[in-house]
C-alpha cells in the first residue's frame, strides 16, 4: 500500500457525535472527502434538518440520527441502526460536548454532573457500544475530542477541565485495554478555534481594538491567530486512517503551540 492510500478512508463508516456543526462538521467533511460514509447525531429535529441541509450543500450524503449520547439505550439503538443502514462503525469520533463557564463555588453539583455526563460519560458509553463490533471486525479507530483543558486549568471551567482531563485518561485506558484487538484510541486537543460560538470573543471593540479575550489568546499563541475548524481536518483524517495504525493512546494537540509556550517576557 502506497503512502497516499494509507490516508484513504474509502468504504469506512465514520460516526461523529455532535457532527451537526462546528469542528464536528469540519472533521466529518474531511472524512467524507477521504472516502468515508458519514453518520452523525443530533438531540433535536430542528438541528438535524439544518445539518442535513448543510451536508447536502457540501455534496455529502450523511445519515443523521436523533440520539442523546448520555443514554445507553438510545446509543445502542443508534449503533444498531447505523450497522443496518451503513455497516459496522469503523471510526468513532467522540466530539459532542458542552462547557459551563461558572466559578466553581457558584456552580451547583447538578451543573457539574451535567458537564461530566456529556463530556466524559458519553464517550465511555459510545466507545463501549462500538468496541465489540470493532473487535469482531479486527480493527477500529476511536478519536476522543479532548482539550487544552485536558492539561491546563483556568478560571470558571472546573467541570469542563475535570471532564476533559478524565477523557484524556479514558483515551489512554481504551488504548491499553483494546490495542491487542487492533483498535487505536487517540485524542485531539483543539486550541482556541474560530467558530460562530466564539465569534463574540473576536469582535472588534468600538475603538477598533481587539476584544480583551482575543488579545489574550493571540498573545498566548505562537502562531498569533485563532485556529479554524479546517485546522482539525488533517489530524482527524490521519488518526482515522491506516496511516496511524501504530499510534495509540496519544493526544494530538492542535493549538498553534499554546501548550509549548511560556509567553513573552513583559
Amino acid at each position: 500500500m502506497g503512502i497516499i492510500e494509507k490516508f484513504s478512508l474509502e468504504g469506512k463508516v465514520a460516526l461523529i457525535t455532535g457532527g451537526a456543526y462546528g469542528i464536528g462538521f469540519a472533521m466529518a467533511e474531511a472524512m467524507a472527502q477521504a472516502g468515508a460514509k458519514i453518520a452523525f447525531n443530533c438531540r433535536g429535529q430542528e438541528h438535524m434538518e439544518k445539518a442535513l441541509a448543510d451536508y447536502k450543500e457540501k455534496g455529502i450524503d450523511a445519515k443523521g440520527y436523533l440520539c442523546d449520547v448520555t443514554d445507553e439505550k438510545q446509543v445502542a439503538g443508534m449503533v444498531a441502526a447505523i450497522k443496518e443502514e451503513l455497516g459496522v462503525i469503523d471510526i468513532l469520533v467522540n466530539n459532542a460536548g458542552i462547557i459551563k463557564r461558572i466559578p466553581m463555588t457558584e456552580m451547583s453539583a447538578e451543573e457539574f454532573r451535567q458537564v461530566v455526563d456529556i463530556d466524559l460519560n458519553a464517550p465511555f458509553i459510545m466507545a463501549k457500544a462500538v468496541i465489540p463490533d470493532m473487535i469482531a471486525k479486527g480493527h477500529g479507530k476511536i478519536i476522543n475530542i479532548c482539550s487544552m483543558m485536558s492539561e491546563l486549568g483556568r478560571e470558571t471551567v472546573s467541570a469542563y477541565a475535570a471532564a476533559k482531563g478524565g477523557l484524556k485518561m479514558l483515551t489512554k485506558n481504551i488504548a491499553s485495554e483494546y490495542g491487542e484487538y487492533n483498535i487505536q484510541c487517540n485524542g485531539i486537543g483543539p486550541g482556541y478555534i474560530a467558530t460562530p460560538q466564539t465569534a463574540p470573543l473576536r469582535e472588534r471593540q468600538e475603538d477598533g481594538s481587539r476584544h480583551p479575550f482575543d488579545q489574550f489568546i493571540i498573545a498566548k499563541t505562537p502562531m498569533a491567530r485563532w485556529g479554524n475548524p479546517e485546522d482539525l481536518q488533517g489530524p482527524a483524517v490521519f488518526l482515522a486512517s491506516d496511516a496511524s495504525d501504530f499510534v495509540n493512546g496519544h493526544i494530538l494537540y492542535v493549538d498553534g503551540g499554546i501548550l509549548a509556550y511560556i509567553g513573552k517576557q513583559p
